[in-house]
């Protein structure tokens, strides 16, 4: 009984071992067929594309801001209004302004008559170099009272904050008139109309695109919509605060922003092409391999055997490279 046991292990264990030798002779012999072809070779368009990350902003931005501290004694918007260029949107108190206005122009009217009446004094005379100093102080005296004039007059104007664009006022720091406020409290306006895409691109990208290229974005908010796009500017220094070398490229948005919908901050994403190559033959990068002179290869299978063919290379794209010969369509190509 133990002997018929062994006999039929030791079969067992003969045809193990022949089934997994003529398994390992059928895929590894060199020149055999390894198995169904991984790749058929065929004509592709390739191209190389580009994406960069940023966000709306505008051509047209204002932070107005007083030149002194003062009463705000007037507010005629709120924020979401819409302003129109030149329009006052605020103003400081102008009682004290206006009567050192007054003030002023009273110096000048008192210092104009001595200067007149210097002049009346010592006309006909002989002009001695102590009667000039005279007529020169009453000058010098006579242009500072016109200076201070001036500069309440400045005073005067720089009391109402105006808009220097059409736009919408988008952030007001007081927001309500009746409080004192400094030369620090801010009002924006931004103009809708004037938006613009803000790309971030890295330094190592940026060399690939150039001014008035064509590309698309696509807004985070607005993800079935392709905006056509086209570079409109790409700045010549690094954009500040970044953590590395980047670079602000503007693109344009061909968009009616009649009723706001695209605002600022919103953030997207802007695609190119960098690089075509319609109709050309092409496989996997992942197949072709180096010779010891750098030349290039491939395995495919011919006549049902695997076999070596060596081809010339283009570009490569992504994960695929274009084949300038050596292979033809229809081709299989293996590992």
């Amino acid at each position: 009984m133990m002997l018929i046991f062994r006999r039929r292990w030791y079969f067992f264990v003969a045809v193990t071992l022949l089934s997994l030798g003529g398994y390992y002779w059928f895929v590894f012999k060199p020149g055999q067929n390894a198995g169904k072809p991984a790749y058929t070779v065929r004509r592709q368009n390739l191209q190389e594309t580009l994406s960069v990350s940023g966000q709306i902003d505008s051509e047209e931005k204002a932070a107005l801001k007083f030149q002194t501290t003062g009463y705000l004694s007037w507010l005629g918007v709120k924020e979401g209004d819409p302003v129109k260029k030149y329009q006052t949107i605020a103003s400081l108190d102008q009682e004290s302004v206006k009567k050192n206005l007054q003030k002023d122009l009273n110096d000048y009217l008192s210092n104009r008559w001595d200067f007149e009446q210097g002049k009346d004094n010592y006309s006909g005379q002989a002009v001695t170099p102590a009667i000039q100093r005279i007529l020169d102080k009453n000058q010098f005296s006579l242009n500072n009272t016109v200076l201070d004039v001036e500069i309440q007059n400045l005073a005067v104007q720089y009391s109402n904050l105006w808009s220097p664009i059409d736009g919408i006022v988008t952030h007001l720091d007081a927001p309500n008139a009746g409080v004192n406020v400094t030369a620090t409290t801010e009002f924006d306006v931004v103009n809708p109309r004037k938006i613009y895409f803000s790309a971030s691109v890295d330094q190592d990208d940026v060399v690939k695109l150039t001014a008035s290229q064509s590309g698309e974005i696509i807004l985070d908010a607005y993800p079935d919509k392709t905006i056509p796009s086209d570079i409109t500017a790409i700045s010549f220094t690094p954009k500040a605060g970044e953590t590395g070398t980047v670079y602000e490229v503007k693109m344009s948005l061909p968009v009616d922003n009649s009723d706001y919908s695209y605002r600022l901050g919103m953030t997207g994403d802007a695609n190119f092409i960098i690089r075509k190559a319609p109709n050309v033959i092409a496989v996997p990068t992942k197949y072709i391999q180096s010779n010891d002179d750098g030349s290039k290869y491939v395995w495919i299978i011919k006549n049902g055997k695997k076999t070596r063919q060596n081809i010339e290379t283009g570009d490569t794209f992504d994960t695929d490279t274009e084949i300038k010969s050596g292979l033809a369509v229809g081709t299989q190509v293996t590992n």
